[in-house]
């Protein structure tokens, strides 16, 4: 039997007490309200798949920091590469001097990214790569229209956020760009035409076409298409021909393929990037997340004669390729090769996905179970109605939380646990998560 790492000191100091409610009592009153739900611990440290709080109790963490730490927390490749850079300069501005970090991490992105993709563009973050990558498109085709997935996510930028599928994320501040419209989501489990692939045919990717003849001008610069939407409850398309009908129809279009792997990307679905399950070619590809062991770094790169549109002056950005940032990326992709990770999403995604699936036969209130790597979806809904067990997810999510299991929820309907560990996680502590889930499941139904 699974035992929970559940490790707590033998006695709390009066002093560790009051410096956590000093911390919560900080972000109560200083940090905007953006954060809600259990009630919070305060962080002491984090190693590899595990984070211990300031109580000294150890949680197995299966989110890393919303997908983010994919090599573990306090990677010693990364951990090595920032010291190293640290001896040498903190920040010079990569677009007004040449920094040897910054070159050689791009190099590093064109050697390991889709075929034909060669020059980068580094930012803060995500969503600064998306409106980088939007800025490209227009000035490269010349038009001024995009088109998103319904369920998606690009970030929280108001022109990401445009991008983004969802009301949730939007709500009260609109009005957004103009020029975005939405192509539908291949969200088999609750597919809108009522269809079964394969016989559906993916209707969901033909539709792309009368779509853009519908509700576009015609005047399409690209299409924003994550592999497998995270946001929206780890969705994505059956393996077969579903992205290559999408990309034929924005050839015929003369429109952009661009692929966000921001949170698909460094091995979290199994391969460096879940471009490579599909085989997809993208024009433009955003980075982010995984990227750099856990320090904010985005990156977008794109096929060299789509790049060389931007002239001098055209994009820049003041922190955008810090030199410790791209030191620690150079850390990362080190970590990910040398050390088997993604060979180990690939290796334990499958053994959780496989014991994930035996639930949903076990409880008729698992729905679904879907993933790549170690980038998995559980959605809590009856199996026969397919109505949302919002109030149940919350339930399981908690109670995972006091076993010391961390686990993310979200997707549209906000019924769907979401298990994204760093991929240094073991068989054993992925059983510790799978026997919680048991647990939860079991008391709840």
């Amino acid at each position: 039997m699974c035992i929970l790492v559940l490790s707590w000191r033998a006695y709390i100091t009066d002093f560790l007490r009051v410096m956590d409610m000093e911390t919560i009592k900080q972000y109560e009153e200083f940090i905007m309200p953006i954060s809600k739900g259990m009630d919070p611990f305060v962080v002491e440290s984090a190693e590899g798949a595990t984070i211990k709080d300031t109580e000294g109790r150890t949680y197995i963490d299966c989110f890393s920091g919303l997908s983010v730490i994919n090599v573990g927390h306090r990677n010693p490749h990364v951990i090595e590469a920032i010291k190293k850079q640290l001896e040498k300069h903190l920040h010079c501005c990569s677009y007004v001097y040449y920094l040897q970090t910054v070159g050689e991490l791009a190099e590093k992105l064109a050697e390991i990214t889709p075929e034909g993709l060669k020059k980068s563009f580094f930012s803060n973050s995500g969503a600064e790569a998306v409106e980088g990558a939007m800025k490209l498109a227009r000035k490269y085709t010349g038009k001024k229209e995009f088109i998103s997935l319904t369920y998606s996510f690009h970030g929280r930028t108001f022109g990401a956020l445009t991008l983004t599928g969802q009301k949730k994320y939007k709500n009260k501040m609109g009005p957004f760009l103009t020029g975005v419209t939405y192509a539908d989501a291949p969200y088999c489990f609750r597919c809108k035409y009522r269809l079964e692939y394969p016989e559906c045919d993916l209707e969901c990717a033909r539709s792309l076409e009368r779509i853009i003849g519908t509700t576009s001008s015609g005047d399409v610069a690209g299409m924003f298409i994550e592999p497998v939407l995270g946001e929206g409850g780890i969705i994505h398309p059956p393996d077969g021909e579903y992205f290559r009908i999408i990309h034929e129809i924005l050839k015929e279009n003369d429109s952009l393929f661009i692929v966000d792997e921001v949170q698909t990307g460094f091995g979290r679905c199994g391969r460096m990037f879940a471009s490579e399950i599909w085989d997809l070619k993208p024009d433009i590809m955003p980075l982010a997340k995984g990227i750099a062991g856990g320090l904010p770094l985005g990156a977008f790169i794109a096929k060299e004669e789509i790049a060389d549109a931007f002239e001098s002056g055209d994009h820049l950005s003041t922190f955008g390729g810090n030199p410790v940032s791209c030191a620690a990326a150079l850390g990362n992709i080190k970590a990910l090769k040398e050390d088997g990770l993604i060979e180990n999403s690939k290796k334990i995604g499958e053994f959780f996905k496989n014991e994930l699936l035996e639930l949903k036969e076990k409880y008729p209130v698992v729905g679904d179970v879907r993933g790549k790597g170690l980038m998995i979806g559980v959605e809590l809904a009856e199996q026969h109605t397919k109505k949302p067990l919002v109030d149940l997810a919350d339930k399981v999510k908690n109670k995972m939380r006091e076993d010391g299991i961390l686990i993310g929820k979200g997707g549209y309907y906000n019924c769907t646990l979401r298990f994204q560990p760093p991929l240094v996680i073991t068989k054993e502590q992925v059983e510790c998560a799978i026997s919680s889930l048991d647990k939860s499941l079991k008391k709840y139904t």
